[in-house]
């Protein structure tokens, strides 16, 4: 385990997000130990990309003075896999919120499915979901949207490098995408089920690479705090999907 004087400096953390925690959760958790372990009143630790709750993978942890490049990790390409689910939306595009609109998706096809992903490729224009940390004249998205207001939000420029079909199980589509900064995978799992003429959310996710790291380079956020903490008890296996 790293000393006082490397986290200080600055350290790149690669963490594997659990299902259910918060990017914000992690980042605590991490700086709350080292603080703990160290016996220091403050150190400094940011995420270089959020990652949803409902999603896993691949979060970049920054410490000390390494939090200064949170940027330049953030502008990198990211690979993501997970499951479209169509036949249903919701208000957040995922399962964060209930089914409010149900469709049709027995005449979907393998065929239709798959050369759908080419009108999502390169540069396209992508309007983010509502339940997002956007802010809207001073306002986070999401906060508005749980008072149950409604406001224009408007398309956003991202690039979509790479879209993969990796299995179909209707009403399940399993994917692979690779893309820019700024692209919500919630959106894209809308637009696709509108593409197909029926109706999509996203209920599964996980980030497997940000640029050149891996997510098979990660560490458990559990497994990290034990070794910090010289525990060596039995390391807790947090279900991954």
């Amino acid at each position: 385990m790293k000393t006082v004087d490397e986290f200080k400096e600055g350290q790149v953390l690669l963490i594997d997000k659990p299902l259910d925690w918060t990017s914000f959760q992690i980042v605590n958790k991490i700086r709350w130990n080292i603080r703990q372990k160290f016996k220091l009143k403050k150190i400094k630790v940011g995420h270089a990309g959020t990652l949803d709750p409902l999603a896993t993978g691949l979060l970049i942890l920054c410490t000390g003075k390494f939090t200064k490049n949170i940027e330049t990790y953030q502008g990198q390409v990211k690979e993501y896999t997970g499951t479209i689910t169509v036949g249903g939306t919701t208000p957040s595009y995922d399962l964060e919120s209930d089914i409010n609109e149900t469709f049709e998706y027995k005449h979907i096809t393998d065929v239709q499915i798959k050369e759908a992903t080419a009108q999502f490729l390169g540069d396209i224009d992508q309007k983010p979901p509502m339940f997002s940390a956007i802010k809207k004249d001073g306002r986070r998205l999401y906060k508005i949207a749980r008072k149950g207001e409604i406001v224009d939000i408007p398309f956003r420029k991202v690039r979509i490098d790479e879209f993969e079909i990796t299995n179909i199980d209707l009403p399940n589509i399993e994917f692979r995408v690779v893309c820019s900064k700024g692209t919500y995978i919630r959106s894209l799992a809308f637009d696709f089920g509108k593409s197909l003429g029926s109706g999509a959310h996203l209920s599964a996710l996980r980030r497997t690479k940000i640029g050149d790291f891996s997510v098979e380079d990660a560490t458990d956020p559990f497994v990290f705090v034990n070794d910090l903490r010289g525990d060596e008890s039995p390391k807790p296996r947090v279900k991954q999907k």
